[in-house]
Parts: structure tokens; C-alpha cells; sequence
């Protein structure tokens, strides 16, 4: 369609219209990208230094042709590229992402699939792609501590990567309401409780115990915090740590809004409120969705915060899946109606209500990428 709007263009001898088209901005292209990995190895390629951002590494993927499903298109791409079969693969949703290069913007619709041992043994091995590429598979560890330069719209797709695939939720202060002293026993029962490692957003539901989540990090150095944003619930006055802030701040992995919150990012018009100046700019964020209107806030929260340069929206809670105890006066979505409102975010999704780890696969089929809860999960 582009093609045929400059030629027609052309035609037309006047020079304000070929000024314009002198001037237009490039057309989007739209790439379908595959994040290959079997457990913590993933598999790159190397772009060559005659390519559009060249020199560089890269994930297996390419350009989705007209009348082409971004499934289609992952799946003859990297048979292209690499010889890997993926039809029986899960193949699982991360993300998308819009990223100007100046010479070219790209859309990318990213997608996670898992090879099975006997693919990776066979592929493990390989040097070249199928196109004369280098082909290398390197840790997740070293993926994610930036060892291996990629194009500049990936930066976000590895902070997608470090999701967890079960993300523990602390009970509320008043849980323990029953005990002589409520604090004390929240922090106990966390402290002995949480799994080794294991990312937690902590939730205390009390404004007056913001305290305990700093008192919980520091008793369990090995945890990663998700924390409430500052509007909600400060550590402090100041909504920052209060000791150890650098060693402290480097264990919160990102900060939550609620529904409520997101939904106060923009007017009734979709216009970025006063509110989405004051959100964190120095931790990624996790938000809150339940329904339509609240998944296009968050994607255009995602979109507004990597044109600024800020630390990415990582993932939304998509809740309540299933009946649960903390809100049995909500009406579950079902898994079909969750996995709709998860096909339009922007970002992965984190399955939320009535869960327990072992619905993971659960999740994986209907279009997540992670599970999370209270009761079953600590």
C-alpha cells in the first residue's frame, strides 16, 4: 500500500506534494520475534554489519508477510532461519513493542517458545543458521547483564525476561489481627514462609506499617520485592527506603499500581494525567488489569514510558481468573474471557485469582507467562 501512495505521489507535479513525500516518515514494519530457549539457554543470532542495525545480536525472527498470523510467520521464519520445527511447540506471548529507529520503525510481536530436550540437542551444536548467520546459544544470565549487544528495541523484551514464572503475594496486616502483636506475627510468618529467591509483592494493605516491608527485605536478603507505587504506600514520608537505600533499592524489582491507579494515569480522552509524572523512574512497573478499558491504559503506560526512556511496564496482573477467598464478591473472568483480555496486552501477563503454581502450563496455554497468589504460593 505505501509503494503505491509514493508513486502515485510522484505523478503529481506539484512540489508541495513531493516535498511532503520527501519528508514522510519511513512505514512501520511489522516482525515476529521468536525467544528460543531451552531452560536458562537461549538462542541468538548475529546480524551482519551490512544489515539494518548491524553488527549486532540478535533473536530469531523476521518480517510478517501480508495475509500472514504472527504464528505463522514465527514458525516459517525460524524453519527459515534455523531448521528448528516449532508446530508443536507452546508458543507464548511476551509482548509488543513500537521502536523508531529514525531510518525505520518496527513493531515487533514477540513471543517465547520453549524447544524440547531433544530439539535442543539436535540444534545445540549448530554454528550457522540456515542463511549463512552465526547462530550461538548463550545463559540467561549473561543475556540479562547486557553481554551480548542487541538492536536497542530489545532492551525492554530482557527486562520482560526476568519474570519469574510465580510471583508470591504477602498477606495483608490484618490477617493477623487476631494475634497480640499483628506486625510481629505478619513478619514471622513471611520470614519463615517464602520460598528461597522468590519474587514477592509485598502488600501490606496498611499505611501504617510501611516499615515491615523494609524489616521483611532485610531479613530475607534473598527475596526480589515488588512493592506497592509510591502514591500508594510509601516506605517513608519520602517514599524512599530509609536505610540502605542502594543495596535495598537494588532488591525492588519493580513497583505495582492497582486498577484504580493505572486508570488515573489518563483522562477520559486518553491524556496522560499529573499522575504519571510522580510514578517510580527509577523501577520498572507492574500494574493492575481488569477488564478492556484497563489493558489499553497499561499498554499506552508501556508505550509512554519506553519513548521516555523510563524503566519498562514489565508485566499487569490479569485478575480475578478463577473464584477466590480475598474477593469472593468478584465474578471470576474464566480462563477463556482471561485469555482474551490477555491476547491485547502489550506486555506479559501474570495470571492472578484462584490460582496455585501448578496451573502454569494452564497459564502458558491460554497466553500467560506467569502465575501468582497468596494462600498457594507461600
Amino acid at each position: 500500500m505505501s509503494n503505491g501512495s509514493n508513486q502515485q505521489s510522484e505523478t503529481k507535479p506539484d512540489s508541495k506534494t513531493n516535498s511532503n513525500t520527501k519528508t514522510k516518515k519511513p512505514s512501520i514494519v511489522n516482525v515476529a520475534v521468536a525467544v528460543i530457549h531451552y531452560k536458562d539457554q537461549y538462542l541468538l543470532g548475529f546480524r551482519d554489519a551490512t544489515q539494518h542495525q548491524g553488527n549486532r545480536y540478535e533473536f530469531v525472527g523476521g518480517k510478517i508477510e501480508a495475509n500472514e498470523s504472527v504464528a505463522q510467520a514465527l514458525i516459517r521464519e525460524v524453519a527459515e532461519e534455523t531448521g528448528i520445527l516449532l508446530d508443536n511447540n507452546t508458543v507464548v506471548k511476551l509482548g509488543r513493542l513500537h521502536h523508531d529507529y529514525g531510518d525505520k520503525q518496527v513493531s515487533l510481536q514477540v513471543y517465547k517458545i520453549e524447544l524440547t530436550a531433544e530439539q535442543y540437542e539436535q540444534h545445540k551444536h549448530r554454528e550457522q543458521g540456515l542463511e549463512g548467520q552465526a547462530l550461538t546459544w548463550v545463559s540467561k544470565s549473561k543475556l540479562l547483564t547486557g553481554e551480548y549487544h542487541l538492536p536497542a528495541a530489545n532492551k525492554t523484551i530482557l527486562e520482560w525476561l526476568k519474570l519469574p514464572s510465580k510471583i508470591a503475594i504477602t498477606y495483608p496486616l490484618a490477617h493477623f489481627g487476631t494475634n497480640t502483636d499483628a506486625a510481629a506475627a505478619w513478619l514471622q510468618y513471611h520470614q519463615e514462609k517464602l520460598a528461597s529467591e522468590s519474587w514477592v509483592y509485598i502488600r501490606l494493605k496498611d499505611v501504617n506499617s510501611k516499615h515491615l516491608a523494609e524489616q521483611l527485605i532485610t531479613a530475607r536478603p534473598d527475596i526480589l520485592a515488588i512493592l506497592p507505587n509510591d502514591n500508594e504506600q510509601p516506605l517513608n514520608g519520602q517514599g524512599s527506603l530509609t536505610a540502605n537505600e542502594t543495596e535495598m533499592g537494588q532488591r525492588i524489582v519493580a513497583e505495582h499500581l492497582t486498577h484504580s491507579t493505572l486508570m488515573q494515569c489518563f483522562d477520559g480522552v486518553g491524556n496522560p494525567t499529573a499522575l504519571t509524572q510522580s510514578l517510580s523512574k527509577d523501577h520498572p512497573l507492574i500494574v493492575s488489569c481488569h477488564n478492556i478499558a484497563s489493558i489499553t491504559a497499561a499498554n499506552q503506560l508501556a508505550n509512554m514510558r519506553i519513548q521516555q526512556g523510563l524503566p519498562p511496564v514489565i508485566g499487569t496482573f490479569v485478575s480475578p481468573v478463577l473464584a477466590t477467598q480475598t474477593h469472593p464478591n468478584d465474578v471470576p473472568l474464566g480462563w477463556e474471557a482471561w485469555s482474551a483480555l490477555a491476547e491485547l496486552a502489550d506486555m506479559p501477563v501474570i495470571g492472578l485469582g484462584g490460582l496455585e503454581p501448578a496451573m502454569l502450563n494452564q497459564a502458558l496455554q491460554y497466553g500467560g507467562i506467569s502465575v501468582a497468589g497468596i494462600r498457594q504460593f507461600i
